[in-house]
């Protein structure tokens, strides 16, 4: 192995073991950002149960290998000297990380995306660790309740942005990868990851399904929702539109309310062009677009 990889494979390894003091669960990875230890299953017959996820006790089973134990960290760096990173584990406590991942590699500013969302949903992303990517994008490191479990996304919650949640990871700052290393944005190496706003936390879930949905009455939901935009004031029409045309849209109302809704958001003093964009903007952000 060359000098200069033994060197990465033990930055990693330290940067990996302060990870676990702080409580975050670590795998190894190779310099593709991928875990570094293949699975010990591939070449074994295809079973029809469950996956193993790590209950054989043998390492390479992803970020199932998870853990905070300084002696089984420094064994699976071990079985993979090849590592030039580490993964930390999302979901797991004591922080049951989530992370936000402000990509740049979709061409678009994931990072007015996020604005956009908060500004329109009323909430504000807090100081907390942000990592920094080789490509420019960044990672913000983010606290979830212990009872509710944030599925993995790409692109769902706007465009450029992905999230990490349960059964995903984050590369480490202090990783090496093909395209370059990972790094701690200035004045944040020590805080705690900060609690994910309540707002952001109900878009990142997806609302629960029943097996049996109780009936609706659409006229008097659709009815609700245009009132809802009516009693608007200046400086929350834009929020209140955009917020009633989700929920428009995700029980099948959309297009049904979509001039009923423009109607009342130009009552309030809205112009027609930036109600209709609003409530297209409604429409991509929860998949309708071109429905």
């Amino acid at each position: 192995m060359a000098t200069t990889d033994r060197q990465a494979t033990a930055l990693a390894l330290a940067h990996a073991l302060s990870a676990a003091e702080r409580g975050l669960a670590v795998i190894p990875l190779s310099r593709t950002k991928l875990p570094a230890l293949r699975s010990p299953h591939r070449d074994e017959p295809a079973r029809g149960g469950p996956p193993c996820h790590g209950a054989c006790g043998r390492p390479g089973h992803g970020v199932y290998d998870a853990t905070t134990d300084p002696g089984r960290v420094r064994a699976l760096f071990a079985a993979a000297p090849w590592a030039t990173g580490y993964g930390i584990a999302c979901g797991l406590p004591p922080y049951h990380l989530i992370g936000v991942d402000l990509d740049t590699k979709s061409g678009t500013d994931s990072a007015a995306a996020l604005r956009e969302l908060a500004l329109r949903h009323l909430f504000t992303i807090p100081e907390t660790v942000v990592v920094l990517t080789p490509s420019g994008g960044r990672h913000l490191w983010l606290s979830g309740p212990p009872d509710t479990v944030v599925p993995n996304s790409a692109g769902r919650l706007a465009p450029g942005i992905d999230i990490r949640g349960a059964g995903g990871y984050l590369v480490g700052p202090g990783s090496r990868t093909e395209r370059g290393v990972y790094t701690v944005a200035p004045g944040t190496a020590r805080l705690p990851p900060a609690p994910c706003p309540p707002a952001l936390l109900r878009l990142l879930v997806p609302p629960p399904r029943s097996s049996h949905p109780a009936p609706t009455a659409p006229g008097d939901q659709g009815h609700g929702l245009v009132h809802f935009v009516l009693c608007a004031h200046e400086g929350q029409r834009n929020t209140r539109l955009f917020w009633a045309a989700c929920r428009a849209y995700e029980n099948g109302l959309g297009p049904a309310l979509a001039d009923a809704l423009t109607e009342a958001a130009r009552t309030t003093g809205l112009a027609e062009r930036e109600a209709r964009a609003t409530i297209a903007s409604a429409a991509r952000m929860t998949g309708h677009q071109g429905r």
